[in-house]
C-alpha cells in the first residue's frame, strides 16, 4: 500500500490492500480512489436515535444501528448444538432477532445488553417476528472486555453522525466506512470544475470540503452543504448534457412541412365523426408550426390514457403527407400496430384508398409492416414504401429491418416511447436523407423534474382533457389472502357485467412455462413466494370454475401473430366474453364494450403500468371497473402501492408515487445503458427548484460556450457522471 497522495485515478489496490480491492471491485464495481470515493453513504445514522426497525421489509438487505436488549441461549431440534438468539432494538419500539447457530459462547459474551452495534443482513420472518439469520456485525462504543479491537475497528464511526453505505454481503459498510477512511487520509481532491461565478452565485462549498463531509461529517449543516454541492454537480451534469444537445439540434437542417389548404388534413377533418378537444387543437397548432420549420421537430406528446394522441400523430402525418414526405409510426407489439392500423383506416375511409375505386382525391395509403407479413404481401407492401405510394407506414421493430426503405421520410412517430432501446429510435431517423421531424408519445404521465432532467431537449406538449363519451373507471382493491370472500364476488362481479352484455379482461403477469419475456413478471422473488399466475394455467380453471360457460380467448406475446390479431378481432367484434392476457393488452387497444378488468396478482405490476391497463376499460359509454387482486397484506408497502392506484385516476399524482418508489438512477438511464448509474444524489421528486436552477445555469453558459471550451475541467466532470451511452438515451429520449 502506498503512502502517496492518492487521486481520483490511484487503484485502490495501492490504498487499501490486493485482497480488500478485489472485494470492492467483483462485489461494487469499485475499482479507484474516485469510485469509492463517488459511492456516497445511502443514509446516516445517529447513536441514540432509532433506525425503525417496524419500517423495515422482509427479504429486504439492511443495515440497522441497534442497542442489545436481551440474549437467549437454547439446543436446536433438528441438530447438535445450541441456538444464539439476540434481540435488539432501536428506541421505537420496534425489535429485531439475531439468531446465531452453533456453540459460539465467546458471542453470547460479547452481544451483552446495553452494547450498541451496526448489525448487517437479509430481513426474514418466523412465526410474526422479524429477524436476521447469522448477521454480520460490528459493535460501537468504550471500554469492556475485547473492546480494543473493536474500537480499532470502528474508528471510522467516531463522529455522532454514523454513513451507512450501499453494501453487498462481503463487503458491510463498516468496511467501505474503513477504507474510506484510509483513502482520505491521503485523497488530493480534483480542481473544482464548477465555474467559480456559478459557486459563488449558488452559494456551492468547493469540491474538496463537499467529498470530505459527504463521508466524515462534522455537523448536520456541513452535511446539508456537502449534498446540496454534490447533487448540483449531478444535476448541472445531466442539464448541460441536454441544453448542448437542444443547442446542436436547433442547427440541423431538415426539410420543411408546412400545411397544405385544400389538402388530405383539412379533408380528413371535415370527415371526422367528432370534434376535437381544445387540447388536441392547441397542441395540434404547435406541432404542426414545427413541422413548417426548417429544422427537425423533436417533441414529446404526453397525455392520459384515451386523451386522443393518436388522432393528433394522424393529423401530423397527413400534414407531412401533404408536404410530398412520409411518415412512419413505430408500434411496441404488433397487436397494437394492427390496431393502429384498422383504427386509421377507418378515420381515413377514402381518403386512405389511392388508386382503388371510390378512393378520394389527394388520397394516400397506409401500409402495415410487421415481422409476420408472409413473403408475397411483404414484397408488395415495402414497394409502396419505396416508391412513396404509401404516405403512412405503420409497424413495429420490423420496420427498422434492412429491405425497409422510404422515399421521403419526413415524420416518425414513436408510440410508447419508453418500451424502445436508443438504437431502435435511431435506426428509424437513419432512413430519412436528413434529420426527420420527431413525435414521440407516452400514456404515462411524466412528472415535472422528470420531464426537465430526462426529456430536457424535447418541447414537451401535454393532453389533459379526456375526449366526451368517455366514462369513469373505479378501482377496488381485492385482498384475495384475508378476504377470498371477496374474489368469489368479483368473478360473480365480472359475470353480472357479461349478462348485460359487456365484456372483460383478466390480465395476468406470466404467460406459462417457457423463457420469461419482456411482458412477464419475475417467477417468484428471493423471499420465496410462489410463482406469478400464468395466463395458461389461468384461462383453463377459469373456463371450469367461476367464468365456466363463458366465451374465454388468451392472448399473449408468444402467440403467433395472425393468433393474436384473430383474437383480438373476435374480442373486438363481441365473439368472446373475456380476454386472459399478459401486458399485451396494456398499450392501445380499444374495445368500447369492455367494462371490467380483473388484474391478478395485481402487487407484481408496476404503478404507471397498472395505470395503463386500466385505462382499457370505460372506454365506452358504460362505467369501468378495475379490481387488482393481490395477496400483499394490508400495511405492507405493496398494499399501500395498489390503494394508491386505487385511490386516483390522476395520471400525474401516480406519476409522482413511481417515481418515489423506483431508484432516480432507473429513470436516468442507467438501466437502458445497462452501466452504473453516477447519479447518486439527486432526487427528482425532492430537488425539483435545484434542477430548475441548474437548468438555468446552463442555458446561460452553453449560449456563451456552446462546447465548453473555456471550461475543459466542467467538460470532463460532464463526461465522467453523464458517459456517453447515457448522454445519447438522454439525446434520444
Amino acid at each position: 500500500m502506498t503512502s502517496e497522495p492518492a487521486t481520483v485515478d490511484t487503484p485502490l489496490k495501492k490504498l487499501v490492500g490486493e485482497r480488500t480491492a478485489k472485494a470492492l471491485a467483483s462485489h461494487l464495481d469499485l475499482h479507484t480512489a474516485g469510485d469509492l470515493i463517488y459511492h456516497f453513504p445511502r443514509r446516516y445514522d445517529e447513536r441514540g436515535e432509532h433506525t425503525d426497525i417496524r419500517s423495515l421489509d422482509v427479504g429486504e438487505q439492511v443495515t440497522v444501528l441497534a442497542q442489545v436488549q436481551r440474549t437467549a441461549v437454547r439446543p436446536m431440534r433438528q441438530r447438535r448444538g445450541n441456538l444464539l438468539e439476540v434481540t435488539v432494538g432501536d428506541g421505537s419500539g420496534g425489535v429485531l432477532t439475531l439468531t446465531f447457530f452453533g456453540n459460539q459462547a465467546w458471542r453470547e459474551r460479547e452481544l451483552r445488553p446495553g452494547r450498541w452495534g451496526l448489525f448487517a443482513g437479509k430481513v426474514t420472518e418466523f412465526r410474526g417476528k422479524r429477524q436476521l439469520n447469522g448477521p454480520e456485525y460490528v459493535l460501537l462504543g468504550e471500554g469492556g472486555d475485547g473492546e480494543a479491537a473493536a474500537n480499532e475497528e470502528v474508528e471510522e464511526f467516531a463522529g455522532a453522525l454514523i454513513p451507512v453505505y450501499p453494501a453487498a454481503a462481503a463487503v458491510p459498510t463498516w468496511v467501505i466506512a474503513r477504507c474510506v477512511r484510509v483513502v482520505l487520509d491521503t485523497f488530493t481532491p480534483p480542481d473544482d470544475p464548477l465555474p467559480a461565478t456559478v459557486r459563488a452565485s449558488r452559494n456551492l462549498v468547493g469540491i474538496g470540503a463537499a467529498l470530505r463531509e459527504i463521508h466524515r461529517p462534522t455537523s448536520k449543516e456541513e452535511l446539508y452543504k456537502a449534498r446540496r454541492r454534490l447533487k448540483w454537480d449531478e444535476a448541472f451534469a445531466v442539464q448541460l448534457t441536454l441544453v448542448q444537445r437542444k443547442h446542436r439540434a436547433a442547427a440541423w437542417p431538415a426539410k420543411a412541412r408546412p400545411a397544405k389548404r385544400g389538402g388530405l388534413l383539412d379533408a380528413f377533418d371535415a370527415r371526422l365523426p367528432y370534434e376535437l378537444t381544445s387540447g388536441q387543437q392547441a397542441v395540434g397548432r404547435e406541432i404542426a408550426a414545427d413541422l413548417a420549420t426548417a429544422h427537425p421537430m423533436h417533441r414529446l406528446l404526453q397525455g392520459e390514457v384515451g386523451s386522443g394522441k393518436t388522432v393528433v400523430a394522424l393529423r401530423a402525418m397527413l400534414q407531412v403527407v401533404d408536404a410530398g414526405g412520409q411518415a412512419a409510426l413505430l408500434a411496441p407489439t404488433e397487436v397494437l400496430a394492427a390496431q393502429h392500423h384498422r383504427g386509421m383506416l377507418d378515420l381515413l375511409g377514402p381518403l386512405a384508398q389511392a388508386g382503388e375505386l371510390g378512393a378520394a382525391d389527394d388520397a394516400t395509403r397506409v401500409e402495415l409492416v410487421t415481422g409476420s407479413l408472409g413473403a408475397a404481401a411483404r414484397r408488395r407492401a415495402l414497394a409502396e414504401v419505396a416508391e412513396g405510394r404509401a404516405g403512412i407506414v405503420l409497424g413495429t421493430h420490423a420496420l427498422l429491418y434492412e429491405g425497409v426503405d422510404f422515399d421521403d421520410l419526413g415524420l416518425v412517430v414513436v408510440d410508447e416511447q419508453h418500451r424502445f432501446g436508443v438504437e431502435q429510435r435511431d435506426a428509424l431517423r437513419a432512413k430519412a436523407d436528413q434529420p426527420p421531424h420527431v413525435l414521440v408519445m407516452t400514456a404515462t404521465p411524466i412528472p415535472r423534474t422528470v420531464a426537465m432532467t430526462v426529456y430536457g431537449d424535447l418541447e414537451i406538449s401535454t393532453l389533459s382533457q379526456l375526449p366526451q363519451g368517455r366514462s369513469p373507471i373505479a378501482s377496488h382493491v381485492v385482498p384475495a389472502a384475508e378476504k377470498p370472500a371477496f374474489l368469489d364476488r368479483a368473478w360473480r362481479r365480472l359475470r353480472e357485467e357479461v349478462a348485460k352484455g359487456h365484456q372483460a379482461y383478466v390480465v395476468c403477469p406470466r404467460i406459462g412455462e417457457g423463457p420469461v419475456s419482456d411482458e412477464e413478471a419475475p417467477r417468484e422473488d428471493d423471499n420465496g413466494r410462489r410463482p406469478p399466475l400464468a395466463v395458461t394455467e389461468v384461462a383453463p380453471l377459469l373456463a371450469e370454475g367461476p367464468l365456466h360457460g363463458l366465451r374465454i380467448g388468451v392472448l399473449h406475446g408468444r402467440l403467433p401473430a395472425d393468433e393474436k390479431d384473430a383474437v383480438m378481432r373476435s374480442f373486438a367484434a363481441g365473439d368472446l366474453d373475456v380476454l386472459v392476457a399478459t401486458t399485451v393488452v396494456e398499450v392501445g387497444v380499444n374495445v368500447p364494450n369492455a367494462t371490467v378488468m380483473i388484474v391478478l396478482d395485481a402487487d407484481r405490476f408496476g404503478v404507471s403500468q397498472l395505470h395503463q391497463l386500466r385505462g382499457r376499460v370505460g372506454r365506452g359509454s358504460a362505467a369501468g371497473l378495475c379490481l387488482l387482486v393481490t395477496e400483499a397484506m394490508e400495511g405492507s408497502s405493496a398494499r399501500e402501492r395498489l390503494d394508491a392506484v386505487a385511490s386516483t385516476t390522476d395520471g400525474f399524482k401516480l406519476a409522482e408515487l413511481d417515481l418515489e418508489q423506483r431508484r432516480e438512477g432507473d429513470v436516468l438511464g442507467a438501466t437502458q445503458s445497462g452501466r452504473r448509474s453516477h447519479l447518486r444524489l439527486l432526487s427528482l421528486l425532492r430537488d425539483t427548484d435545484l434542477i430548475r436552477d441548474a437548468r438555468a445555469e446552463a442555458i446561460t453558459l452553453v449560449e456563451e460556450d456552446p462546447e465548453l471550451a473555456r471550461h475543459p475541467a466542467l467538460a470532463a466532470s460532464v463526461a465522467a457522471l453523464v458517459d456517453e451511452e447515457r448522454a445519447e438515451y438522454l439525446e434520444k429520449g
